[in-house]
C-alpha cells in the first residue's frame, strides 16, 4: 500500500491518501510519528498502526475540545466521546493521557462541583447526587466536601425570604421540606430555624 497525497482540511487534521483509493482521516502530529509523506509505502502492520494511532489522535482532540467548552469528570469525557463516535478503547486512552498530563483531575473537579452548587444555596445531601450523577468516585466526595465554603448564609437566606410568619407550622413545615429537598440534613434545618426564634418538633 502506497501513500498517495497527506492532504490538510484544518490546522489540526489531515487525510493520508492511499493508493487503493482509501482516505485515513489523521493528524499531522500521527502523521509526523510514523513519518508519513507521498510515496511511502506501508506494510500491512505499519497501515494498522497508522490506523490506530490515528483514530486515538482524534480522540485526544476531541477530549481537548469538549474539555474545553465545559468541566467534566473522567466519566462523563469517556461517555460523550462514545456518543460522538469514538471507540471505548479510544476514549478511555484519550481520558487517561489527559490525566498522565494533568489535564482532567476528577479531585479537582469534585471540589468545583461542591463550591458550585453550596454557592447556589443547595446541601450536602444534593451535592452527592450531583457527584453520583456526574460519575465523579465516591471515594472523593468528603473531601470535596470538607472544602467548600460555609453554607449557612445561603440556608439562612433562603428561610428569611420563604418564612414570613415564624408561628405557622404550615409554613414551617414547607420551609423545612423545600430545605430537605435542596440537600440540607433535618439538624441543619433545625439548627437554622432556631435562629429564627422557630421551636422545632423535637425541641
Amino acid at each position: 500500500m502506497t501513500v498517495t497525497a497527506l492532504r490538510q482540511t484544518a490546522p489540526d487534521r489531515l487525510t493520508v491518501c492511499l493508493s487503493d483509493g482509501e482516505e485515513i482521516r489523521s493528524t499531522p502530529a500521527a502523521a509526523a510519528d510514523l513519518r508519513l509523506y507521498a510515496g511511502r509505502e506501508l506494510t500491512e502492520e505499519e497501515l494498522r498502526a497508522l490506523k490506530a494511532a490515528s483514530s486515538l489522535a482524534l480522540a485526544k482532540a476531541r477530549a481537548l475540545q469538549l474539555l474545553g467548552q465545559r468541566p467534566l469528570s473522567g466519566k462523563e469525557l469517556a461517555a460523550k466521546l462514545r456518543q460522538k463516535g469514538e471507540s471505548e478503547q479510544d476514549a478511555e486512552a484519550a481520558v487517561q493521557w489527559l490525566v498522565e498530563n494533568r489535564l482532567l483531575d476528577d479531585k479537582d473537579y469534585a471540589a468545583a462541583v461542591a463550591r458550585h452548587y453550596t454557592a447556589k444555596g443547595y446541601g450536602a445531601g444534593r451535592i452527592r447526587t450531583e457527584l453520583r450523577r456526574r460519575g465523579v468516585e465516591r471515594e472523593l466526595w468528603d473531601e470535596a466536601l470538607e472544602q467548600r465554603p460555609d453554607g449557612q448564609e445561603k440556608l439562612d437566606k433562603f428561610i428569611s425570604s420563604r418564612l414570613r410568619d415564624p408561628e405557622d407550622r404550615d409554613q414551617v413545615r414547607r420551609v423545612s421540606a423545600a430545605l430537605f429537598r435542596r440537600g440540607f440534613s433535618w439538624e441543619e434545618i433545625r439548627a437554622a430555624l432556631r435562629r429564627y426564634s422557630v421551636e422545632t418538633e423535637e425541641e
